[in-house]
């Protein structure tokens, strides 16, 4: 199995803006070939970032997308049994070459793979307890059996794993001890400007601002169940800017609330806020002391 070669780190992406602590994370991961586990609120980037790694590297990737069902074995291996018997039954081909039927799952495929590939768990906090655990040897040896065929799969080149969870569950302290951790911070007004700036080129400063006043006054509202995410901003932005809305307009309100607000006792919350005669602030100061940067 080859080695890391030294030279070989993430820079980042102009399609990704990401820290320096979480670039640094990231490279810690490659020298040490340990899983990157990224934690953070949903919509901070934790899924993208794998692709961006994967570009950054000059590496394929390959996604394994975590549900409530999925079991280990799933990254490893199928055995298509089902497939096997309609072929015994239709005479589909030769059922006794077992090998036929096993189709390799996203971890076996990065371990067959000829070059190095980028291998994204994301949401392993989805599976039951058991799941995370039952993938540390193979993450750890890179290297699996095959029961039905007693082949042994071992990792031509060790991939870069880069594990997601949304904190919904604990995770075991055995398979946290193999990851490097990184939480990816919710972004402050002057990176979030840089985020903002890859999606929407050459947006007018004033605007700007005055939209990033609104977000980050609406995530301070404590009666809301779920914040608005950095990809609803970025979605919020893209419906003021189709409709036309002005900077003064927008000082005034909060438009198209549903781009950013997907609970409906958040939207209710704001109606009522709107009943008291609620203010919206217009400018940086109104928000409090740590804003005014």
């Amino acid at each position: 199995m080859a080695k890391q070669n030294a030279f070989e780190r993430f820079k980042g992406t102009p399609g990704y803006i990401a820290s320096g602590p979480l670039v640094d994370a990231v490279n810690c991961a490659i020298a040490l070939e340990r899983p990157l586990l990224i934690k953070g609120e949903p919509g901070t980037g934790k899924t993208v970032l794998a692709r961006h790694v994967a570009e950054g590297l000059g590496m394929p990737l390959i996604n394994w997308h975590i549900k409530s069902t999925t079991k280990a074995i799933d990254g490893l291996y199928v055995y298509d049994t089902v497939q096997r018997l309609n072929d015994s039954r239709f005479g589909g081909g030769d059922v006794s070459d077992i090998a036929r039927y096993i189709k390799l799952g996203p971890i076996g495929q990065s371990f067959a793979a000829e070059t190095r590939q980028v291998l994204l768990i994301d949401e392993v906090d989805k599976a039951d307890l058991e799941f995370p655990n039952d993938l540390l040897h193979e993450l750890d040896e890179m290297r699996f059996h095959i029961t039905e065929t007693g082949e042994e799969v071992v990792a031509k080149q060790r991939p870069v794993v880069i594990i997601t969870s949304n904190n919904e569950k604990e995770l075991p302290d055995a398979f946290l001890r193999r990851c490097i951790f990184h939480f990816i911070e919710f972004p402050d007004r002057n990176l979030m400007k840089q985020i903002v700036a890859v999606h929407h080129k050459n947006l007018d400063a004033k605007l700007l601002d005055q939209v990033l006043v609104k977000f980050y006054w609406l995530r301070e509202q404590n009666e809301l169940r779920k914040k608005p995410s950095t990809s609803e901003l970025v979605d919020w932005i893209s419906a003021l800017l189709r409709s036309g809305i002005t900077t003064d307009q927008l000082e005034a309100h909060i438009p198209f609330l549903g781009a950013l607000l997907k609970k409906e006792q958040d939207v209710d919350a704001l109606a009522s806020y709107d009943a008291r005669g609620g203010k919206y602030p217009a400018k940086w100061s109104d928000l409090g002391p740590r804003y005014n940067q």
